[in-house]
């Protein structure tokens, strides 16, 4: 596996240099320009995008093909930008441009990399649930 392929936390490039103001895993400010400050589409938008995250993720772990695996990566990396999500679309991209990981092992663990960034981002999603 190549070291570029391993996704880094405040690496320079890519969507690492992209955090929100206050360092959080999901980008409100960025989510808020695209949905013009819609409180509930903005709901409706992130319940889409922890919803349809680990179906897309699942993807990844079952892909059998270069062609599935950059599928589902560029998928993810998408979804993940559109809501703000940096850190998971960094990982996101990293892995679309390397293709699968030659064996079991590597793929556990790009695949713990996006179950953690997924459930920082789950969470913080939760946690502005409750504030409203």
């Amino acid at each position: 596996m190549k070291a570029a392929a391993t996704p880094r936390r405040g690496s320079e490039g890519g969507d690492a240099s992209r955090r929100s103001a206050d360092g959080a895993p999901i980008d409100i400010a960025h989510l808020r320009r695209f949905t013009l400050g819609d409180e509930v589409l903005e709901q409706e938008i992130l319940a889409l995008f922890i919803e349809q995250a680990p179906r897309t993720i699942d993807s990844l772990k079952h892909a059998h093909t270069k062609r599935d695996w950059s599928i589902a990566a560029h998928t993810l990396k998408g979804s993940a930008r559109a809501v703000g999500a940096w850190r998971l679309a960094e990982i996101a991209e990293r892995l679309e441009a390397v293709g699968p990981p030659p064996g079991a092992t590597a793929r556990d663990r790009l695949m713990r990399y996006l179950d953690e960034a997924t459930g920082e981002a789950r969470a913080h999603i939760e946690a502005l649930k409750r504030r409203r």
